[in-house]
């Protein structure tokens, strides 16, 4: 991971990026005229807003912002913008860059190294071959009057959060069980400062988690159940946050078989939303934010092997409620839903749930943005969509109304898990609605949370999303 400071001045003849409102050369930049020029040209006679020039082997970018406050679109561009920096000094065997901001704006700065940074990462621990592609970018040095110390640590640490979370999506199953997964939050709890407590099957079973041991029943690995505690004595919120990740660490879809090109095979993602509530509780903890949250993971494979849970089976849950199981590969609910009605508890200020869900959410609006849904204030909604946009993990609010809970009734049993063909992503919102008594939202990340291709800074592979986010929003409302 390349690690961002701040500094007062550059280093003569370093790789440089210069955020600017109009190209004007200056002696500390120790830019030759003739590569002024060149720049120049291609901005007034090209129209380009971003101009790269290797110039006898030192990289120059210089990267053109309205001079208007940014805006969350203007942002996106910069990250991007970083994305091709990172690319391009990685290509060049480059290990260091500085970022002088002219612009006035310290969020297009921030935004820039964002970019890089995250544009830096790389999944390549099972890769032997792959040492000698191994990015060489390490240091990222921003000089900018606007930019806080505070600022820079926290902008390091939130890409050292979304990095764990992709490392996390990315490893497989037989790397990352649910004991794994469990082990690492563990670890992060160890490293940032937060309670970390594990239940093991034995726990599970005397809680009656009806749902979480339905689905882990084809499986040889025991489930888990994780419960991370980050509590300031400083805290403002009297009731704390609670954070629910879907903890399916691979899904076959049980019997319910899920076929196997661009399905199954990428099923090791499916702990997308247990990744980002641990790697947020390490942020928020890492960043001594004044707020207090609890994350609650579920975590079980869901296979087709020995007694496994079939359709038509009917679970009792952990509050007592029936389900009549008619889809196995409709797993994830099944779990969340147990970890739902455990929130209770904590009298929750609001509980978010993150999951890979449904494949409806992903048919709606694609890799683009977080399908999201719930019965939160208008006010919490709020300010999560805000954060969403900031950040650039926008959420798009699907309707919750009434009618969809008729699609969820059972003749032999108090609910059923699917809700039919119409609908998908909001039935399965529903269902988990269910098992709340608290301001609650729902966000499916199952478009954003990997990608197949190379997607600009957010890479190929698990992306980490959500971390970002909820990182924002907490640091707005601690």
């Amino acid at each position: 991971m390349a690690t961002l400071k701040k500094v007062n001045s550059i280093t003569k003849g370093s790789d440089l990026a210069i955020i600017c409102t109009k190209w004007s050369n200056k002696p500390e930049y120790g830019i030759d005229n003739s590569v002024s020029t060149y720049i120049a040209n291609e901005i007034k006679e090209k129209e380009k807003k971003f101009v790269s020039v290797n110039h006898l082997g030192r990289l120059i970018f210089v990267t053109l912002v309205d001079s208007k406050k940014a805006e969350a679109p203007a942002k996106e561009t910069q990250r991007k913008n970083g994305c091709a920096i990172s690319d391009t000094l990685n290509a060049n065997k480059s290990k260091q860059i500085a970022i002088v901001n002219e612009s006035g704006h310290d969020d297009y700065c921030l935004a820039l190294a964002e970019g890089i940074a995250l544009a830096n990462y790389q999944f390549l621990r099972h890769k032997p071959s792959g040492k000698k592609s191994i990015n060489t970018l390490n240091a990222i040095s921003i000089l900018d009057k606007k930019c806080s110390d505070k600022e820079i640590s926290n902008l390091n640490i939130i890409v050292d959060a979304t990095c764990k979370a992709r490392d996390l999506v990315n490893e497989p199953v037989n790397i990352l069980n649910a004991t794994d997964l469990a082990n690492a939050f563990k670890n992060f709890g160890k490293q940032a400062g937060f309670k970390v407590e594990i239940f093991n099957k034995a726990k599970i079973q005397q809680l009656k988690m009806g749902g979480l041991l339905s689905v882990n029943q084809g499986s040889v690995d025991p489930p888990t159940f994780t419960i991370m505690e980050y509590k300031p004595k400083n805290a403002k919120n009297k009731n704390p946050y609670v954070l629910v990740g879907k903890g399916v660490v691979y899904d076959t879809g049980g019997l319910s078989l899920k076929p196997t090109p661009n399905s199954m095979d990428l099923m090791k993602c499916d702990m997308g939303g247990a990744a980002a509530v641990g790697a947020t509780l390490y942020a928020i903890a890492k960043a001594k934010l004044n707020v207090h949250v609890i994350g609650l993971v579920p975590a079980t494979d869901n296979r087709p092997g020995f007694n496994a849970f079939a359709p038509g089976d009917i679970i009792t849950m952990m509050d007592g409620s029936t389900v009549e199981m008619l889809n196995s590969d409709a797993e994830g609910r099944m779990i969340l839903a147990d970890a739902l009605h455990y929130a209770k508890r904590y009298e929750p200020k609001l509980t978010i749930d993150l999951a890979t869900l449904t494949g409806a959410a992903a048919a709606a609006i694609g890799q683009y943005g977080i399908v999201g849904m719930g019965t939160a204030s208008e006010k919490q909604k709020d300010k999560l969509k805000e954060s969403g946009f900031n950040v650039h993990e926008r959420i798009a609010e699907f309707p919750f109304w009434d009618e969809y809970d008729d699609l969820m009734k059972s003749d032999i049993a108090d609910m059923k898990n699917i809700g039919g063909p119409y609908g998908g992503a909001i039935t399965a919102g529903k269902f988990l609605a269910k098992f709340t008594n608290y301001p609650y939202f729902h966000l499916d990340i199952a478009g954003p949370a990997f990608t197949t291709g190379k997607d600009s800074y957010r890479g190929k592979g698990g992306t980490g999303v959500g971390v970002r986010l909820l990182f924002d929003f907490f640091s707005k409302n601690d």
